[in-house]
């Protein structure tokens, strides 16, 4: 093994940031395009560096008709690599980009708790995040949606964690091409990544070359920095408005705590209040400014919908904020309500 300007980068990263400790034992998911390919080549090659144990998981969608042999190429690398492999197959062909990426993490986490990983590393790199705040602008976000992709997180919400990884975020797309030439890696190439029917491809075929040609070259990078800032403004803002919410909001049944008796209250359309209701001081969260109002509505209606909540869900919920007694909004999903109730602002489901 050489030891490479990439594998001084990631070793170097990987010291600074320590996403990846000593003596873990990290699955790696692999498509057999030039990132994953990338990725676990490096890692590979730092392993005795880090004492790692590693795995390999490769993901068949079922939606491509070469998607058997890709299977069959990235356990066949496994095998040289002499690294212990699974694959997961999908019993229905994914609908769309969303369905898909649900079932593969699903597929990450269940062999990895199965195996006992404690890590999972995807080969996502500074190209997929420029990509990323790209589709998430055009679709209508705020500051969250441009701080997403982070370096880090659990795979899901069962304990003991399982944490996704993605090592390869200081690296770009070009980056990785080069280092597989150089290693003669065999990249799959799916022919997925061509087709302009993903509007994610779109981005990546279309807009990012011409903001690249036409705007600044280093697009890809900038782009990238704009996400590691916003998502640490992100992360600060998430932990003022969880400071607020335990003060001015009250799911019912809590103990510990009391605004008022609330065991009486009912609602203008005669409906007692069900246990699934969160209680919020209305006139203390209304002095907030409207980014935490915002913030701590978004967080309620996270805990009350089995959904994401738009923006539009929350400004209906924050408007009640100022309302008079008795005003309510306009449906929620779920058949969730949002009333006034002085010094209440209730957010409820009527049970059947």
């Amino acid at each position: 093994m050489v030891w490479t300007q990439s594998h001084a980068k990631l070793h170097t990263l990987l010291r600074s940031r320590a996403p990846l400790p000593q003596d873990s034992r990290i699955l790696m998911a692999v498509s057999g395009g030039q990132d994953s390919l990338c990725m676990a080549r490096l890692l590979i090659d730092i392993k005795p560096h880090w004492n790692w144990e590693l795995g390999l998981i490769h993901c068949d969608h079922q939606w491509r008709k070469d998607s058997t042999e890709n299977a069959a190429h990235v356990l066949k690398l496994a095998a040289e690599w002499d690294v212990p492999a699974w694959c997961a197959t999908a019993d229905f062909a994914p609908h769309n980009e969303a369905e898909a990426r649900n079932w593969r993490y699903k597929a990450f986490a269940d062999c990895a708790r199965k195996q006992k990983y404690g890590y999972i590393v995807c080969g996502h790199t500074m190209s997929d995040r420029a990509e990323t705040i790209l589709y998430n602008l055009v679709r209508g976000t705020g500051l969250d949606g441009i701080g997403t992709f982070p370096w880090q997180r659990p795979i899901d919400q069962l304990l003991p964690p399982v944490y996704l990884v993605r090592p390869l975020l200081s690296f770009s797309r070009t980056e990785t091409g080069k280092f597989c030439q150089q290693h003669h890696l065999a990249v799959w190439e799916d022919s997925t990544n061509q087709s302009l029917q993903f509007r994610r491809n779109r981005i990546r075929n279309e807009l990012l070359p011409y903001l690249h040609e036409h705007f600044n070259p280093q697009v890809e990078k900038v782009l990238a920095q704009t996400l590691e800032i916003t998502a640490a403004d992100v992360e600060f803002l998430e932990i003022q408005a969880s400071s607020i919410y335990k003060d001015v909001v009250l799911q019912e049944g809590c103990t510990g705590r009391t605004i008022t008796d609330t065991t009486a209250i009912e609602t203008t359309s005669g409906h007692r209040q069900p246990a699934d209701s969160w209680h919020i001081h209305q006139k203390q969260l209304s002095a907030k400014p409207l980014a935490m109002q915002r913030r701590v509505i978004k967080q309620v209606l996270r805990r009350a919908l089995t959904q994401a909540p738009s923006f539009q869900h929350v400004e209906k919920v924050v408007s009640l904020l100022q309302a008079p007694n008795g005003k309510q909004c306009d449906p929620l999903p779920e058949g969730l309500i949002a009333q006034v109730c002085k010094p209440l602002l209730l957010i409820y489901k009527i049970k059947q």
